[in-house]
């Protein structure tokens, strides 16, 4: 569904009327362009705090990656990306307030900041660790500033031997396949398998199974990773055969039309895995529903039934997976969970408590997942303008597109894009990380 306010916004007469009454006036959102995605344009004004870590190493991939890199100014406007990892005690931290302080004005429309940081818990100086753990709340501080000109800005924290893995996170970040991740935190570690791969098609060759794919958020992941080069197997339910396999068809995938709630389903699943590949790259469970209700109206059975298919079935299927070697060295397990599940919602007790779980499933398989090679990170989407939302009531649905900093909901593309990311091999040091694909909506901000 299109959203007409933001179009209204953006014409020639809505943007008079709308600077005459005082109303917000979101940008529209540069996004990938799906026939050259992954490519970096524009300047990046690079600036580091003393004794930064990485600004050296930053500075040298960006501009191979193909956007010009600059040290003291921008010629125009473009992206910001600011080395904060030297700054260890509170007085040093007027550098990072005197690099944008000087230069925010200069961020482009839909531009990218970029702070980078070390993980407070991976250093042993307790003031030092206090000030890097400061950079959140000026990043989602900052993110709220720059959000009118549909601008994001995020923190990437490093861990020990993560300075192997910053390309990755880097890259994506100053994409435009972040267009609708804002104010969010990505933790980098030591990479736990291979990280070689094309940046411009990085899942070439790779076998993908996403749940859920036969519509809205599943569909546009499974376009997403196939244009990466994925081959990708969709499972949906019985009833969504007709359009399930239309829509592998069209992407050169295949489709398992199937019930994830059945008892044999998880076997049923992995046995179709193996038979058309004997090394599966990653799963997606996308896979959900709703059954709103308040608690005290809620029946055992829209309880039963929704917290098996959000929950319940991902678990088993990660089980019959992690008991074989389908995934092991370069595997990647990623959940779809909702900014219902941090944040909670009036009616949604069901529904926030899956997706909470759903958390908590990347947050304790995080660590024996590495052990093998493979990573596990999550997604929580904010407003999305799917059909589900389409059918949500007007005033609710326009707070919904509004209460964020970038003024509008976000597309499926945008919570398809960082799965994308997460599944490539250059995110093979991302794990355990779960972040908002939101447009940091004042919904759990």
């Amino acid at each position: 569904m299109s959203d007409k306010y933001l179009e209204l916004a953006n014409s020639t007469l809505g943007k008079a009327v709308f600077a005459a009454v005082g109303l917000p006036d979101p940008v529209p959102l540069q996004r990938e362009d799906p026939n050259q995605p992954h490519q970096l344009r524009g300047q990046v004004l690079l600036g580091a705090s003393d004794g930064a870590i990485f600004a050296e190493t930053i500075g040298s991939f960006i501009t191979i990656a193909g956007a010009e890199v600059c040290r003291d100014a921008m010629q125009d406007t473009g992206q910001l990306l600011f080395d904060a990892s030297g700054i260890a005690n509170a007085q040093q931290s007027d550098q990072l307030y005197r690099f944008f302080n000087q230069h925010i004005r200069s961020i482009a429309h839909s531009g990218r900041v970029i702070v980078v940081g070390c993980k407070p818990s991976a250093l042993d100086d307790a003031e030092y660790a206090a000030v890097q753990r400061g950079l959140l709340g000026f990043v989602k501080s900052l993110a709220k500033e720059i959000g009118r000109k549909g601008a994001t800005a995020n923190l990437v924290l490093v861990d020990k031997g993560g300075d192997q893995a910053l390309e990755g996170p880097i890259r994506f970040l100053l994409s435009a396949g972040s267009a609708f991740m804002n104010a969010q935190v990505l933790t980098v570690a030591t990479p736990v398998a291979s990280m070689e791969a094309d940046w411009t098609a990085p899942l070439t060759g790779k076998t993908v199974l996403v749940t859920g794919a036969a519509r809205g958020i599943g569909l546009a992941i499974s376009q997403t990773l196939a244009r990466d080069g994925a081959k990708v197997i969709g499972v949906d339910v019985p009833q969504s055969q007709n359009e399930l396999d239309a829509q592998m068809v069209a992407i050169g995938g295949l489709s398992l039309p199937l019930d994830i709630t059945d008892t044999d389903a998880p076997q049923r699943l992995r046995d179709f895995c193996l038979a058309h590949s004997p090394i599966l790259h990653a799963i997606v469970h996308n896979a959900g529903v709703t059954r709103d209700k308040m608690l005290s109206k809620m029946t055992s059975h829209q309880w039963d039934l929704l917290v098996q298919i959000n929950l319940g079935a991902l678990q088993r299927i990660n089980q019959a997976l992690l008991d074989t070697k389908l995934l092991d060295n370069g595997g990647r397990i990623v959940g779809v969970a909702s900014i219902s599940g941090i944040a909670g919602n009036v009616g949604q007790t069901n529904y926030a408590f899956s997706k909470a779980a759903v958390i908590g499933v990347v947050e304790s398989l995080a660590d024996s997942c590495a052990a093998r090679g493979i990573t596990i990170n999550g997604v929580a989407p904010g407003f999305i303008e799917t059909q589900m939302t389409a059918a949500i009531p007007f005033i609710t649905r326009q707070m919904g597109r509004r209460l964020s900093s970038l003024g509008q909901g976000g597309l499926p593309v945008d919570v398809a894009e960082v799965i994308g990311f997460y599944l490539s091999p250059q995110a093979a040091g991302i794990n355990g990380n779960m972040v908002r694909v939101c447009g940091q909506s004042l919904l759990g901000a």
